[in-house]
């Protein structure tokens, strides 16, 4: 889950400017708590969007990773395991106090190099200007109104060391057919019961891509089991 806060929010003019609700950020954290670890159960359907995204980002030159929203730290576990250099390091946040929990305690062997930090209730990345080579969100933009999309982006360009990148994957409104439907419905069900889907909707996150800022290097839809999902790998060009 994010380590910014989803809060109501209106469109920004990213996309067709129509009014979007998102959950409260208590609901939302609630969730996240109840979750647990039930959470690694449950994301089944992104498993391979997330290798997609671990094998297409060059995490093995990578020295300091941020994850915006680290969950249970499963993704983190394996990039330690698979990817990371032995002297890359890793900062990891998150809203839920249970979760900021459950990632302390899996990453304890790599406790050296390893930081998980529970979230604030502003906007901006507990990072310096220039400070980290990766910047990863898996799962966690659709859950954010366009305003703190578009603010996330901002924070991560800020954020990002010359030629860093950016990469994140989020459920898409799909590419065939079948995927299509089945966003349709999963649209259907967040209007009508929203934390049911743990606060998550389809969204396309193209409009907020700034190519003069970034370079597109992955893209890819995927739907392996119907849930599409969309993997972007974006470096930020210099300014």
């Amino acid at each position: 889950m994010s380590c910014m806060n989803p809060l109501p929010a209106y469109g920004v003019g990213m996309s067709d400017r129509e009014i979007e609700w998102v959950p409260d950020a208590s609901e939302v954290r609630s969730y996240y708590d109840h979750m647990g670890r039930k959470l690694d159960i449950l994301s089944f359907y992104g498993l391979p969007a997330v290798d997609d995204l671990m094998t297409n980002a060059d995490f093995d030159l990578a020295q300091n990773i941020f994850e915006l929203g680290c969950g249970t730290g499963r993704f983190a576990e394996r990039l330690f395991e698979k990817y990371l250099p032995p002297e890359a390091r890793y900062l990891g946040c998150d809203a839920s106090e249970v979760m900021v929990g459950l990632a302390q305690s899996r990453l304890a062997a790599h406790a050296k190099r390893a930081q998980i930090v529970p979230a604030d209730d502003t906007m901006r990345l507990p990072l310096l200007d220039k400070e980290a080579d990766r910047i990863v969100s898996i799962f966690v933009l659709d859950l954010l109104g366009e305003e703190q999309v578009a603010q996330f982006f901002n924070e991560a360009y800020r954020s990002l060391s010359d030629d860093g990148k950016l990469c994140f994957l989020s459920l898409h409104r799909g590419a065939n057919i079948p995927s299509r439907i089945v966003s349709a419905l999963w649209s259907a069900l967040f209007a009508k019961r929203p934390m049911l889907l743990g606060g998550c909707r389809p969204i396309d996150l193209d409009p907020f891509v700034d190519r003069h800022r970034w370079q597109v290097m992955h893209r890819r839809v995927m739907a392996p089991f119907l849930v599409p999902a969309e993997v972007w790998i974006l470096e930020k060009r210099h300014a």
